[in-house]
């Protein structure tokens, strides 16, 4: 049974590794994915095919779909999960902020595509695992994954990959081979990474949504 002071403890460790996650997300999205025109599939890939076939602006189909994610995963995964979704996306949304008031950290790699993916997926994997590791989603595409991991007992690594090959598998209507598979590069090399970080120090742990997300 916890002390008051050690779910203290456990709750500032939980909220700072949120906060830690999500820095470290719009760090590489802004730094990496952004000059370098790398996407990742999910929510944001969903988004830009209903822009280009159906003319939806993204400023209206975004947050319906993060909204419809977030209730899905509100509906198996619990207040808990909610709550720390609610910090998660906000913690980002202050990151992105504060990053965009500076001039990008790192030099643009538009011109090496390959090594972008590799090192923007390094970002997101770190980033993403951390904050799903804590029990919390960063955007409605973690939300998704962690409701289908939690369903389908599958590791969160290969809910988040079965989600992006969704939908890049639709991009491919319009996305030119070479972009796309720079995506493919990026979402399976974190996917992998979030399932490696959620699970880390994990003993006999099997990859799904951790109990403590419910």
């Amino acid at each position: 049974m916890n002390t008051p002071a050690g779910g203290r403890k456990t709750a500032l460790t939980k909220y700072g590794m949120l906060v830690a996650g999500t820095a470290i997300l719009a760090f590489g999205l802004y730094n990496i994915h952004r000059q370098s025109d790398i996407t990742e599939g999910g929510v944001l890939g969903l988004v830009l095919f209903f822009d280009h076939w159906l003319g939806i602006t993204p400023a209206l189909i975004s947050p319906v779909l993060d909204l419809t994610c977030y209730l899905i995963g509100f509906r198996f995964l619990g207040k808990e999960f909610a709550k720390c979704s609610v910090i998660a996306s906000l913690s980002f949304a202050c990151w992105y902020a504060i990053l965009e008031r500076f001039p990008p950290l790192i030099p643009s790699l538009e011109e090496y595509p390959v090594w972008a993916a590799l090192l923007g997926a390094c970002f997101v994997g770190l980033g993403v695992g951390l904050a799903v590791r804590a029990g919390g989603a960063a955007g409605g595409d973690d939300a998704l994954a962690m409701t289908i991991s939690h369903l389908t007992k599958w590791p969160i690594s290969r809910a988040y990959l079965f989600t992006d090959l969704v939908v890049l598998a639709l991009s491919t209507t319009y996305i030119p081979p070479k972009n796309l598979l720079c995506s493919l590069i990026t979402v399976t090399v974190s996917s992998f990474l979030i399932g490696q970080v959620q699970t880390f120090g994990r003993k006999g742990a099997s990859g799904g949504v951790p109990l403590a997300a419910k």
